[in-house]
């Protein structure tokens, strides 16, 4: 919960009622390696804020799986336009290390979005800055060659390089699990 608390402080004052109000609310949940959060079809109930481990977030389109995020620690994850809208989420939300998270559900969300106009400030800056990473992935995938991706995800998240599947990170990058083991062996030879 400190580590949450610290995210929340780097981006605006809390105060000691604010704090109580934050543990009261979002509730501290670990996960073993390989669970599903989320399943298609399902409605998510909860948003989450990863304190340890990674997750993916992907769609299985027609038997492939297309991994659309991979979430590290101090970020918050889950499939928004489902809790949003409290329709049938089109992502499956997977741990892929022992995870550590705080989660807060839906009636709380909003309990806490009511309680002060500062966390809707919050809650709008942390969207806007989920979208500007898609906004900025989208350009990379217009603009940069596939060896220019793995290099800017290598220089990003070098701990995810070493934690997730090639077939993870492939996909994650739009490329063949194949064209990405060329990539990496031409990379060592440089």
């Amino acid at each position: 919960m400190k580590q949450f608390l610290d995210y929340i402080t780097a981006r605006m004052p809390l105060s000691s009622t604010d704090k109580e109000l934050v543990e009261q609310l979002f509730i501290p949940q670990a996960f073993t390696s390989t669970t599903c959060l989320l399943k298609a079809g399902q409605v998510e109930r909860h948003l989450y804020f990863l304190c340890h481990g990674i997750v993916k977030g992907y769609q299985n389109q027609a038997g492939k799986i297309v991994v659309g995020h991979l979430v590290t620690p101090n970020n918050f994850f889950g499939s928004l336009d489902s809790f949003m809208t409290e329709s049938p989420s089109l992502d499956y939300f997977e741990a892929v290390t022992n995870i550590q998270t705080c989660k807060i559900s839906k009636p709380d969300f909003e309990l806490l979005k009511s309680k002060d106009s500062k966390w809707g400030n919050f809650i709008e800056q942390i969207t806007n800055e989920h979208l500007k990473c898609k906004m900025d992935r989208v350009k990379d995938f217009q603009l940069l060659t596939a060896k220019e991706r793995y290099l800017k995800f290598l220089k990003q998240s070098p701990e995810l390089a070493l934690q997730v599947s090639v077939e993870s990170i492939a996909s994650f990058l739009g490329v063949e699990p194949q064209s990405l083991s060329r990539i990496r062996k031409q990379i060592t030879r440089e």
